[in-house]
């Protein structure tokens, strides 16, 4: 057991067993797998130093995937494969890196997306003992990223939501190119209930919250145009995710401070009053703000309602959705800034506002695209379930607007 503070000891490489086992999750890839495995098999033969293994993770796929990852197992030292019934990322990350003997366990994406120059980079702080987990980086300065605009505004958007939400101090969540030391694993592992995507977010949380160092490395990265991830499912899974992880930490129900008591390093200083917070403390004035926003939001949805049924008939569905967002929109920034934040007068109110009107777009999006998708599967839908799938929009795009808000404001009201 580490003390708190105590430094991880490096990990000595014995010739035969392996030091790093990179996991592969899969899910009918019985075209790109063979390629990516050979090519990452090539790169790990020729660069890295110690010995690895590489573990394809067979989600349940029902195509070919599983008789081409056996077919690689024979053909390639070092290749095993795992294969599991059920489908979920989060749920084979975990089967696998519970099942290896590896001190250093990784897992990147089969379409490597990922520049594997980064490979070295990302472990070796783990196997030296300077860090517990690493993650590759999209967001940093000095990574070079292809990919639309689109999954990059998600993408942003959604690491905005974790800093907010979450407290999140790690600037790239869902890039699939991790590393955790098996030591660590084992402790974190049967705390992340995720099994999808969610799942590393989750970890990383947890890993945070228990004074975990976490390794940041800039990557290239070249989206994968063929990408079967559903964005708006994936989305909706995230913000679920995000609600039930944030309930855990407010109401303590995760055993953080064992955690961190085994686990933790030492911060500089130890003094209460210096760190601003106890340790697993929320921000200083994170509960009051957050009664104080739900109390607006619950009057300006009451708003948005009635405005969308009063101009309903006369405008349509989204004409009305648009007016009725835009003028609860411009009131809601408003009454936060004075009543949630604590901010009068005139200083930065136009900034403010521009937030609150990009927090508006976010929130347009969601709920047009809800309608959108509403009348593409029901060409009249009852008005009940319209205004449900409306109010259902409306409590996400209040998460993302409390999140931008607070972020832009930085006003701690105590």
């Amino acid at each position: 057991m580490n003390t708190l503070g105590g430094p991880r000891a490096a990990i000595r490489a014995r010739p035969t067993a392996a030091v790093l086992d990179v996991v592969i999750p899969v899910y009918n890839e019985e075209v790109d797998l063979g390629p990516c495995v050979r090519r990452l098999h090539d790169h790990l033969s020729a660069h890295f130093p110690y010995p690895f293994q590489i573990t394809i993770a067979d989600n349940a796929s029902v195509d070919d995937t599983l008789k081409v990852a056996d077919g690689l197992a024979g053909e390639l030292p070092g290749v095993e494969v795992l294969h599991l019934d059920a489908k979920g990322r989060g749920r084979a990350l975990s089967a696998a890196w519970s099942a290896s003997s590896a001190p250093v366990l990784a897992y990147m994406d089969v379409d490597l997306s990922t520049d594997l120059a980064a490979l070295l980079p990302l472990v070796a702080p783990l196997i030296s003992g300077h860090s517990d987990l690493a993650i590759g980086t999209r967001l940093a300065r000095t990574s070079r990223v292809v990919r639309g605009t689109k999954r990059e505004v998600i993408s942003r958007a959604y690491n905005l939501l974790l800093r907010g939400a979450l407290a999140a101090r790690f600037s790239d969540a869902q890039c699939g190119f991790k590393a955790i030391r098996a030591d660590v694993a084992v402790e974190l592992l049967p705390l992340v209930r995720d099994t999808g995507w969610f799942f590393d977010t989750e970890l990383l949380v947890l890993a945070q919250r228990a004074g975990l160092r976490i390794h940041e490395v800039p990557v290239d990265w070249v989206d994968d145009p063929d990408s079967r991830v559903d964005i708006v499912a994936t989305a909706l899974a995230d913000l679920r995710g995000v609600g039930r992880l944030g309930r855990a930490l407010l109401t303590g129900a995760l055993p953080l401070a064992d955690l961190r008591a085994q686990l933790g390093r030492a911060p500089l200083t130890t003094r209460p009053e210096q760190l601003g917070r106890a340790p697993g403390q929320v921000p200083v004035g994170l509960p009051r703000q957050l009664v104080r926003f739900a109390a607006v939001g619950v009057a300006s949805t009451l708003a948005y309602l009635v405005l969308f049924v009063a101009t309903r008939g006369a405008l349509g569905a989204q004409p009305a959705n648009l007016l009725a967002l835009l003028l609860t929109a411009v009131a809601n920034t408003a009454a936060n800034r004075r009543l949630t934040f604590g901010i009068s007068g005139r200083r930065h109110a136009g900034r403010h506002h521009l937030q609150g009107l990009l927090a508006f777009g976010l929130g347009l999006a969601l709920t047009s695209g809800s309608l959108a998708v509403l009348h593409a599967a029901h060409a009249a839908p009852a008005r009940p379930v319209e205004l449900a799938v409306l109010v259902a929009a409306n409590l996400a795009a209040t998460v993302l607007r409390f999140v931008l808000l607070r972020l832009g404001m930085h006003h701690r009201h105590t």
